[in-house]
């Protein structure tokens, strides 16, 4: 299995002088759409029937769609200071109620090593990461963070949808380009994301109302009360069967749930339309490396649950696809990948294609290193996984994945609670093989190869401080 570069140079890399100014004909452009919460067969180039994504159908016929791509913790912020800094969390040490994120690992990120060489950066929408001080100035030349509670703004002229308001503001950055300064902007959408506080729980623009009110969506097979009732009991009070009561309860209320969100879901698409005829119209489009993603996976009633945090398929895979016009990845449009590729990946993807050294530190790898067919030989074909986000209701695990196997043990539970999950049989991981004991030599490697993981990423997280 092939692992991530080990820390050497440390954060020399990340360190670098400002090379210059660069020029757009040198580098590309990046824009960078991250959603909040949206899983990876939500989108109808995934081949879900049901939900229209038009703009994303398109940027995957012109671009290249990842079949398998997951994140390696299924919460927004330490998943996404994993994308920005392409390290594990146990490494960047980041979450919800942690230190803020440390200001040398700012400057490790894509966007402030993109800055330090002459690039035009910029953060519009949900940043979800907290940074010391100083940190934002040295990632952005223009920040606009917008954050729900209320999705519907007062703004003149009238009440806006956030999604649109974040449309605005990529445009307005778009426009204040020149064509002599390359770019990098983060259009961080705050959608699909639930409203929590509210019991309507998702709000969409106007604009897509009249979408799916005749649909009916298919109930998940494994969102049955018997696979409910094969999770541990600290599964079953946990905060992910909470939320289920708020969204999925009862036969109406979850179809009336999964529209709205596959309304969010269309206001996005919708968006990213308007950026894209932007990106034309300034004459930007043909220059510009468009990435697409999502900051976890989300369970619509699998297993009993709502939300995310936990180490099944529906939270941790997620949409990704690149539009780079063939410059990086090599491949036709509208290429399917099957290998596995992370949210750890996007920032060494993104330096090495702006020509810019990776730093060693860096735990994800360049997809420019992808082989061109679907072999895993010099290629990851498994991962590691964790969640330790200090909260009473949510268990922190952690857990190994292969394109077989995925093993997850919830560590805090006395005894440690173990999950074996054989995905090429299971795909739905409704068996739980654990306690098999034909299965006790594949549960040990996989606890080993954990273990191995974890160590690996403590020791990066000391050599870092």
């Amino acid at each position: 299995m092939v692992q991530a570069g080990r820390i050497g140079a440390g954060l020399a890399a990340a360190s670098l002088p400002a090379i210059g100014a660069v020029e757009s004909g040198n580098r590309p452009n990046f824009l960078v759409l991250l959603t909040d919460d949206q899983r990876w067969d939500a989108i109808g180039c995934a081949g879900n029937t049901i939900i229209r994504t038009p703009e994303i159908d398109r940027l995957a016929r012109e671009g290249v769609m990842f079949e398998n791509a997951f994140v390696t913790t299924a919460i927004c912020a330490a998943s996404r200071a994993s994308i920005l800094t392409g390290l594990y969390e146990r490494t960047h040490g980041f979450t919800f109620g942690t230190p803020p994120l440390r200001a040398d690992l700012a400057a490790m990120s894509y966007p402030a090593m993109l800055k330090a060489v002459g690039y035009r950066t910029g953060l519009v929408g949900k940043f979800g990461v907290v940074v010391e001080k100083g940190g934002v100035e040295r990632m952005f030349d223009v920040f606009k963070p917008l954050d729900r509670n209320p999705y519907f703004k007062d703004v003149p002229g009238g009440r806006r949808h956030l999604t649109d308001i974040e449309c605005d503001e990529a445009i307005s950055f778009l426009r204040g380009c020149r064509k002599d300064q390359p770019f990098c902007l983060s259009v961080s959408f705050n959608a699909p994301h639930a409203e929590d506080g509210d019991p309507k729980q998702y709000f969409w623009p106007e604009t897509v109302d009249h979408l799916y009110r005749d649909a009916t969506i298919p109930v998940p097979k494994t969102a049955t009360q018997e696979d409910f009732e094969k999770q541990p009991e600290f599964l079953r009070n946990s905060e992910s069967r909470v939320r289920w009561r708020w969204r999925f309860d009862e036969p109406e209320k979850y179809q009336q749930m999964v529209r709205g969100y596959y309304r969010m879901i269309s206001g996005v698409d919708a968006a990213i339309g308007r950026i894209r005829a932007e990106l034309e119209r300034q004459g930007l489009a043909d220059d510009t490396i468009i990435i697409f993603m999502s900051d976890n996976g989300y369970f619509l009633g699998e297993h009993g649950f709502a939300d995310k945090w936990l180490m099944y398929e529906e939270s941790v895979r997620i949409p990704m696809i690149i539009l780079d016009g063939g410059r990086m990845l090599s491949r036709p449009a509208g290429s399917r990948i099957r290998q596995m590729a992370l949210n750890v990946d996007v920032a060494p993807t993104i330096l090495a294609a702006a020509d810019i050294m990776v730093p060693d530190a860096m735990q994800g790898i360049a997809l420019q290193g992808l082989p061109r067919n679907d072999s895993t030989e010099g290629w990851r074909n498994s991962f590691f996984y964790e969640h330790l986000f200090n909260h009473k209701g949510i268990p922190k695990s952690e857990g190994f994945r292969t394109e077989q196997w995925a093993y997850m043990r919830y560590f805090e539970q006395k005894p440690v609670y173990e999950m074996l999950y054989d995905l090429k049989n299971d795909p739905g991981e409704e068996n739980n093989l654990a306690g098999d004991p034909a299965r006790r030599e594949i549960l040990e490697k996989m606890a080993a190869s954990c273990a191995e993981f974890r160590r690996q990423y403590e020791n990066d997280r000391d050599e870092l401080r």
